[in-house]
This record gives C-alpha cells, sequence and structure tokens, in this order.
C-alpha cells in the first residue's frame, strides 16, 4: 500500500467521523424531544480491486419501531378524546355542588321544602314567607348557573374545534410538503432522517387532533386516513371543514363527511351528545318543578313573565325564575294562586285577599302533592320529560323521569356526576397507557444519553488515531519529496 493510498484512507476515515459526529450531535440535542427516533450513521469498507480503499458514509437512518409508534398515536388520540371530555365536565361538576354541602340541587330543593314546613306552623308569618322565596330564589339561580354553564361548555367546546380544524389544515400542509422533500432527498440518496422526525411529530398532532392512521408508501412517503377511512388531502386542495350548529356539529373534507377521534371527536361527542343530554335533564327537572308546583296551587317557579311551561321546552333551565307575582307578594306561598281539583273533583281555590290568615290547604297540598308522586287529584305525577325532540333531533334520558321532584334532581344529578367520573376514569386509564407506550418507544427508538456519550468518546479516539495517521503519511510523503530533490 503506498503512502498516498494510505493518506486517502485515513481521511475517507476523518470524513466519516464528520458524518458520525453530526449524528451524535443531533440525537444528543434531541434526547428529550417528544417522538425523535434515534439516528445512526451507516458506514461500509470501501473496496478497489480486491483492496481496501477506506470508508464510505451513506446516509443517515433511524431507529424506529413502527408498531410501537403506531400504538402511542392510537393512545394519544384516545388521551386528547377523553381530556376534552372530561376537562369540559370538570368544569361543570364544579357548578353543580357537591352533595351533602348544601349547594346541590337536591339540598337546594330540600330547604324550599323545609321552608314551606315551617310556614305550616305559622303561615302569617312574613319572615317565614320570605325565606320561602328566598330557598325559591337560591334554587332557581342555581338551575340558571348550571344551564350557563353548560352553554359556555357548549360555546368553549365550538371554540377548540375552530382552533383545531386551523391547526390541522396547517399540521397536513407541514406534512404535504415534507413528503414532497424526503422523496427528494431519497431518490439523490441522502438521509432523510431528520425529516422524517420533524414528520412523526407533525403525525403526532394529526393524530392527537382526529386519531389518523399514518401508511408509509413505496416512495417513503405516508398517507394518512381518517378514523373512517377517508385519505386526508396533503396538498391543500380540499381542507377540512366543521360545521357547527345548535346542538350539531359534524365534519368533512371536500363535502365528504368524515369521522374524527381525537380531541375533534371528543368536542364533536361534546357538542352533539353529552352536553345536549345534561341541558336535557335540567329543562325536565326544570319543567316538573314549575309543573308539579302549578299543579298543587302554586305557580312559583315560571318563565320571566310568569308562565309555566307545560309542555317540552328546551333551555328553561336558562329562564326560569321565581314567579314574579310571588315576589311581589310573599304571602301567596300561603295563599295560592292556581284554582285545583282534588280527588273528588271539589275545586281548590287560591285563599282570597282577606281570607284566613292561618290558611293551611296550599302549604299542605305543596308538600303532599308538589314534593310527593301523587297529585292533588290523587294520581300518580306524570314523569318528568324524558325525550326532547327538535330539528337536530331527539335527545334522550338514561333515567326515568317518574317520582318526586327529589328523586328527578338526584337522577340528574347523579347521571351528571356518572358521566363526569367515567371520563375522569377514562383519562387516568389512557394516560397510564400512553406513558408506558412512551417508555417502550423510548426504550427502543429514543435517544440513550450514556449510549451516545460512550459512542462520542470512542469517535474522539478514532478521530485522534485517524488524525495520527494522516500526519504521519504526510511526514513520510515530505520525507519522500525531499529524497527527489
Amino acid at each position: 500500500m503506498s503512502v498516498g493510498t494510505g493518506l486517502a484512507i485515513a481521511s475517507s476515515g476523518l470524513s466519516a467521523i464528520d458524518q458520525q459526529l453530526a449524528v451524535v450531535s443531533q440525537n444528543i440535542a434531541n434526547a428529550n424531544t417528544s417522538g425523535y427516533s434515534v439516528e445512526t450513521a451507516n458506514l461500509s469498507a470501501a473496496t478497489a480491486g480486491g483492496q481496501g480503499s477506506g470508508v464510505i458514509s451513506a446516509p443517515a437512518t433511524r431507529q424506529v419501531n413502527t408498531s410501537i409508534q403506531t400504538q402511542v398515536n392510537n393512545s394519544i388520540a384516545q388521551q386528547s378524546y377523553q381530556a376534552v371530555i372530561s376537562t369540559t365536565l370538570s368544569g361543570i361538576d364544579q357548578v353543580m355542588g357537591t352533595p351533602g354541602q348544601g349547594n346541590d340541587l337536591p339540598s337546594l330543593l330540600a330547604n324550599v321544602q323545609s321552608g314551606f314546613q315551617t310556614l305550616m306552623t305559622d303561615p302569617s308569618n312574613v319572615v317565614q314567607q320570605n325565606t320561602v322565596v328566598s330557598a325559591a330564589k337560591t334554587l332557581t339561580g342555581q338551575i340558571n348557573s348550571i344551564a350557563s354553564t353548560l352553554q359556555s361548555a357548549g360555546q368553549s367546546a365550538a371554540s377548540t374545534i375552530t382552533a383545531d380544524i386551523k391547526k390541522l389544515n396547517s399540521t397536513l400542509g407541514t406534512i404535504g410538503s415534507l413528503n414532497a422533500q424526503i422523496v427528494n432527498l431519497a431518490q439523490q440518496n441522502k438521509s432523510t432522517a431528520d425529516l422524517a422526525n420533524q414528520r412523526d411529530a407533525a403525525i403526532q398532532t394529526i393524530a392527537s387532533l382526529t386519531g389518523a392512521k399514518a401508511l408509509t408508501q413505496t416512495n417513503g412517503s405516508i398517507a394518512l386516513f381518517t378514523v373512517n377511512g377517508i385519505q386526508f388531502p396533503l396538498n391543500g386542495s380540499s381542507p377540512i371543514t366543521a360545521t357547527t350548529t345548535t346542538n350539531n356539529t359534524s365534519y368533512s373534507i371536500g363535502g365528504t363527511p368524515v369521522t374524527f377521534g381525537g380531541e375533534l371527536g371528543g368536542a364533536q361527542q361534546l357538542i352533539n351528545a353529552t352536553l345536549p343530554q345534561i341541558q336535557a335533564g335540567l329543562d325536565s327537572f326544570s319543567q316538573a318543578l314549575s309543573s308539579r308546583f302549578a299543579g298543587a296551587g302554586l305557580s312559583l317557579f315560571t318563565d320571566p313573565i310568569g308562565n309555566v311551561p307545560t309542555a317540552a321546552t328546551k333551555g328553561l333551565s336558562a329562564v326560569i325564575t321565581v314567579n314574579p307575582a310571588v315576589i311581589s307578594n310573599p304571602a301567596l306561598v300561603r295563599d295560592g294562586n292556581v284554582t285545583v281539583t282534588n280527588a273528588s273533583g271539589t275545586p281548590i281555590p287560591p285563599n282570597p285577599a282577606g281570607g284566613p290568615a292561618g290558611y293551611t290547604a296550599l302549604i299542605q297540598n305543596v308538600l303532599n302533592s308538589a314534593f310527593g308522586t301523587t297529585t292533588v287529584g290523587g294520581s300518580a305525577q306524570p314523569p318528568a320529560i324524558t325525550a326532547y325532540t327538535d330539528a337536530t333531533g331527539t335527545v334522550s334520558l338514561p333515567y326515568s323521569g317518574s317520582g318526586s321532584l327529589s328523586a328527578i334532581a338526584t337522577n340528574f344529578t347523579a347521571n351528571e356526576a356518572s358521566i363526569s367520573s367515567a371520563a375522569l376514569t377514562q383519562v387516568s386509564n389512557v394516560g397510564n397507557l400512553v406513558t408506558a407506550l412512551k417508555a417502550q418507544a423510548s426504550s427502543t427508538s429514543g435517544v440513550n444519553i450514556d449510549q451516545q456519550m460512550s459512542l462520542l468518546v470512542t469517535l474522539q479516539n478514532a478521530y485522534a488515531a485517524n488524525a495520527k495517521t494522516v500526519t504521519i503519511a504526510q511526514q513520510m510523503w515530505q520525507a519522500v519529496q525531499a529524497m527527489v530533490q
């Protein structure tokens, strides 16, 4: 082997080490980058005429366990779906109050009942009459607060969708651009590892938003598909759109309806199903509250102009209030303001002006009928409304509307708590899954700092050895030149 050949071989070694150092530096810099797959420099021995001629540096590649990577993306999609639901319901939980703490609907309803029971002992007591009205106001105020929170939750979910759709379209464009660059570099036999890592991060974002599935194509590009198998456009030709109306949100790609998981799927579930069901339960309780009191002879809970809704009224809970007439004249909680008929068919009119100060018939009817399970006429109380139908579809409650007002309030409260608890449990479970899968992905595809630092020391020694070889070869070459001269 000539001195020139030795110099060329050592120089190729230095060049290869330079490439390895660049790859190791990139790995160390991205050790804590989520989703980053460790890169490896690929080297092979070069030969010429059967003789060694140095080292050849091939494009760097990544160590990727695609199976685990897919599982990570799927679990992140589930986590995002459940998280947006759980976070929203957590806010509603705070307004719903805590059972046993006196601020939940069953407790506030019980306060109204207790007020009437006390009033029964002294119907003419003005202070106690006002106490009943005050308790009724507190109850309707809580109903209004829950309704307002539900409305805000729906608006927040809609805002999330708007922001996510914008982010989705932008990220799809990024993936399309990265696809083109990766294919181009691959055709030039250059490393695509860095761009592939960027693309994987973008794919994870899409999965988090929609639950999309990624499939690698033969040319190195990837294709993305929705939950229901529709391919995402990556060239911006058909942007994803969302159409949101009251209690209904739908997604489409170029006019074709699509189904999403991820955060967009969770937000859609909130708007289309979860929040409408809770709202329907609150409206159902509000309507039963209003109609059962009126059926006992006291129009206490009404809309703002004093009307008692007799049919399914969506949104009643947002406006239900204490009858303005009762607020103006609290004595009506003793006298009543509606004529009812008892079991024998005898009308029971309100206590007239100037009537007995100790009148108890109305209070007795309220306690026995409005808070009970039978009407003044002796029949079973009609069940609270459990299905609301309009142009957006039908919302059905998963519990019975039968029983007392207390039972209806308890069923409503328990249903919301159950939905929220289930969502919280799902978030916890899938969160544990995400953590476990990410740890597994990191162990197989992630950066091991100890390994990279060890490799760095090896490269440092190899560089010094190759540099020494180059120095010696140069000295020998200079000696040869001196002899010739």
